[in-house]
């Protein structure tokens, strides 16, 4: 069973990860379960600079393939805003409902929420697969499943917000679920 690093101190990708990635034989760990406390500084001017470069550090720490991604909320009205900066998005501290609140303030038009997956093995070699999934921005809060910007992104085919679905049926749609099992098949190919 190899072993694989999720360059992430989130919880909430980490349950997801495992929940796509259970049918593998691989063992995926958190950061902080492989010992690593590293902060990587997002800085890149895409989703896949980010994404790389924390999969990168995180490797050449851990020593091990290592597995990141970078997502966010793009929407079309706000010049693509949040983007790489969704987590950032008015302070690092600030509490998503104030983030929602700006956002509605702002808003008059259509989603996109996108995530690049990137993986970086020590010998060298290096993974990259997106993917997408469209939506509305609801004018409220809804549902307490999930997290980010899942309480306020309305999922039109499904007749709900991401946060009101269940963990499969977020895993099927979502764009990291989907950008996911791109890599796994990729990596299925790798290992």
């Amino acid at each position: 069973m190899e072993t694989i690093i999720f360059a992430t101190k989130n919880k909430g990708k980490i349950k997801e990860i495992n929940e796509i990635l259970a049918d593998m034989d691989v063992n995926v760990i958190s950061m902080e379960e492989a010992g690593i406390t590293i902060d990587v500084v997002e800085d890149g001017k895409t989703f896949e600079e980010n994404a790389m470069k924390k999969a990168v550090q995180v490797m050449e720490i851990g020593g091990k393939i290592t597995l990141s991604d970078d997502s966010g909320l793009e929407i079309d009205y706000m010049d693509k805003a949040p983007g790489i900066y969704s987590a950032r998005f008015m302070g690092e501290d600030t509490p998503y409902p104030e983030r929602f609140k700006a956002i509605f303030e702002k808003l008059n038009g259509v989603p996109e929420e996108k995530s690049c997956i990137a993986a970086a093995f020590p010998d060298g070699r290096r993974l990259v697969s997106y993917d997408t999934v469209e939506g509305i921005i609801g004018y409220e809060a809804k549902g307490e499943n999930g997290f980010g910007y899942d309480p306020i992104f309305y999922v039109p085919e499904k007749g709900k917000y991401m946060a009101e679905l269940s963990s499969e049926e977020k895993n099927a749609i979502s764009h990291r679920g989907k950008a996911l099992r791109k890599m796994k098949e990729m990596l299925k190919k790798e290992l």
